[in-house]
């Protein structure tokens, strides 16, 4: 089978994949990069490049320039594969990580790109403002993270993988729920993150109930593909109201990345194609890794047939994804 006979999925990361100098290699390379960064100037009225390129005033991980830096450099780099492949590849669907769904919806030509950059500029804005608390990944189900979370008043933020689950909550709700796993489940770990605020949980009620006035204001059209939703773990319905609604309600639910991802194998995807993000130690694009590779390879690791995964991150794997 073909690459361009397979079921193909094109996925989006969400916060924690972005890195001071993203998006500088794709610019350099190519115009259609070029483009989507003159572009997200224009409709945010900053230079997008001088802050993801050179970031002088250190703020790019602060959630609301972070979320438009991610969404332009996912879309740059789908921009640039449909430039560079002689017959790139037709997703059947698109998903996204939290913010990456925004990505998903242009993808399937719900949202404009200046209308998703105006949306999760505001949903940036909003979180950071009325966000409170952290974050902590731990290496537990979802039925054994849940009651340990009620305890310690914090709430389930995401569901990455059948054993990692993301709860948010207060700092020191969150070191005492640590330090009753460090003591009753050893070989279990409490991995914090690096957010402004407990994203996902009830601490972003306040923001969602501003953000609704956002979502009110865009046109959503009806996605010529498929769309997976953070908040059910299924495919959005075609109805823009509904999408809307689940956008909102997105904001202070759990990521249903396992629901997604399930979702997805159930209807028998062939193939994984990762746009935008990086992450890992190194400092420049080359060195950076997909964001979303770990979790989907351990997701379908016993799946038969097992699907394909191809990374368009980067200048170097956006030429290999567009010949290959």
């Amino acid at each position: 089978m073909s690459d361009n006979e397979k079921r193909v999925i094109f996925i989006f990361p969400g916060q924690g994949s972005q890195y001071p100098g993203i998006g500088s290699d794709l610019h350099a390379d190519f115009a259609a990069a070029r483009l989507i960064y003159e572009e997200a100037s224009e409709v945010l009225g900053y230079n997008m490049a001088q802050l993801s390129f050179k970031d002088p005033d250190n703020q790019i991980n602060l959630t609301r320039y972070t979320q438009p830096v991610l969404l332009t450099h996912q879309i740059a780099c789908l921009n640039v594969y449909r430039t560079l492949a002689e017959n790139p590849l037709q997703p059947t669907m698109a998903a996204g990580h939290s913010l990456g769904e925004y990505s998903a919806l242009v993808t399937a030509g719900a949202l404009s790109f200046a209308d998703a950059l105006r949306l999760v500029a505001k949903r940036g804005e909003l979180m950071g403002t009325y966000g409170e608390g952290e974050m902590a990944a731990l290496t537990l189900d979802l039925e054994s993270a849940r009651p340990l979370a009620d305890k310690y008043f914090c709430g389930i933020a995401g569901l990455n993988l059948p054993d990692q689950t993301v709860v948010g909550g207060a700092a020191a709700d969150l070191d005492s729920l640590a330090a009753e796993m460090a003591e009753v489940m050893p070989r279990k770990r409490a991995v914090r993150l690096k957010t402004e605020g407990a994203f996902h949980t009830y601490y972003m009620v306040e923001a969602a109930r501003h953000f609704r006035q956002a979502l009110d204001e865009v046109e959503i059209a009806e996605p010529s593909i498929r769309v997976l939703s953070n908040y059910t773990g299924g495919f959005h319905e075609n109805s823009a109201a509904t999408i809307k609604s689940r956008l909102f309600f997105q904001l202070f639910h759990p990521v249903n990345w396992v629901g997604c991802l399930q979702s997805v194998m159930d209807d028998g995807i062939d193939l994984f194609v990762e746009f935008g993000g990086g992450i890992g130690d190194g400092e420049g694009a080359a060195e950076k890794r997909p964001n979303l590779e770990g979790i989907i390879k351990k997701f379908t690791r016993r799946a038969d047939p097992k699907p394909d995964y191809i990374a368009a991150i980067n200048s170097a794997t956006l030429r290999t994804a567009a010949t290959g």
